[in-house]
């Protein structure tokens, strides 16, 4: 049973930036030509998209366990989860980060929430993690908390 579960897709603007390949590689075919350069623009635009849509993390708070990407830590393990918005999670992302803290930070994504790690053999401080959503975040680890 999954108590939160969140996609960290790509924003909108980050498809408009990619999509200067099209016009970059057209004008490196012109001389050649340009119908292989309108294909070949098509193409990697396309595998572009493919790419940042394969590696777009998720975060899911199961009853027994937080899973941030690749990472996993057991919610018992889990202390105070604090949320961060605008200027204060730019500061949590920049002059405030412990370089010791697991990161899974996303530009086009602003606000972040710092999970504090309670194990001590662990040398991680904290995970801060991107999120569209902290509050929802913070309320799922609070529930499976609860729950155990």
């Amino acid at each position: 049973m999954t108590l939160y579960r969140e996609r960290l897709w790509p924003s909108a603007w980050i498809y408009l930036a990619c999509a200067l390949v099209i016009p970059a590689t057209i004008l490196l075919f012109m001389p050649i030509n340009v119908g292989v350069g309108v294909a070949t623009a098509v193409v990697l635009y396309a595998g572009c998209v493919v790419l940042l849509i394969a590696a777009s993390p998720t975060i899911e708070v199961a009853p027994d366990e937080l899973r941030a990407g690749s990472a996993r830590i057991p919610i018992s393990l889990t202390g105070e989860v604090r949320s961060f918005y605008g200027d204060e999670a730019t500061h949590e992302r920049g002059p405030g980060l412990d370089a010791r803290a697991w990161l899974m930070v996303r530009g086009w994504v602003s606000p972040v929430v710092r999970v504090e790690v309670l194990d001590e053999h662990d040398p991680v401080p904290y995970w801060l993690l991107s999120t569209r959503r902290p509050e929802e975040v913070a309320a799922a680890i609070a529930g499976a908390k609860t729950a155990a």
